[in-house]
């Protein structure tokens, strides 16, 4: 029996391991080229910038070398919100889905999915989620 149990536990740990092994998503370096799942960097975190409420973000292709933009995703559920903030270079906000308010240079306007909002540097930002559904959006700016 014991030596049945020792053949048999590691393949069971193997076989109930394994997908959690192999389907975990990683960045692909192909020459010239690279491919990174959302699903790879995404965490749960209060919205940014002392926005509060709950979110999920992700930095995509964040270990790319010499990459010289920032490209991110960021959910914002119910209630939270990126927090008013100075922004130093130019930043694209792009909308995929929900609606929301944003406040530029004091100036509160709604937001929706299809819009693309560009912030220019020096200008001061912040975005709250509205309705019932999630925010989501797509970020970029050049990296410092």
């Amino acid at each position: 029996m014991k030596q049945a149990l020792i053949v048999v536990l590691p393949l069971f740990i193997f076989w109930t391991t394994a997908p959690l092994v192999t389907s975990e998503p990683q960045m692909k370096a192909i020459p010239g080229y690279f491919v990174e799942s959302d699903r790879g960097v995404a965490r749960n975190e209060p919205g940014p910038h002392d926005g509060g409420g709950p979110s999920t973000g992700y930095i995509i292709l964040e270990k790319v070398p010499d990459l010289k933009f920032s490209f991110r995703k960021r959910v914002l559920h119910k209630g939270a919100a990126i927090g008013y903030h100075l922004q130093k270079t130019d930043e694209v906000y792009y909308i995929i889905g929900g609606r929301g308010i944003m406040t530029i240079n004091g100036h509160p306007f709604a937001v929706e999915r299809g819009e693309a909002i560009l912030t220019r540097g020096g200008s001061s930002h912040g975005l709250a989620q509205k309705g019932i559904t999630d925010l989501t959006i797509i970020i970029s700016y050049q990296k410092e």
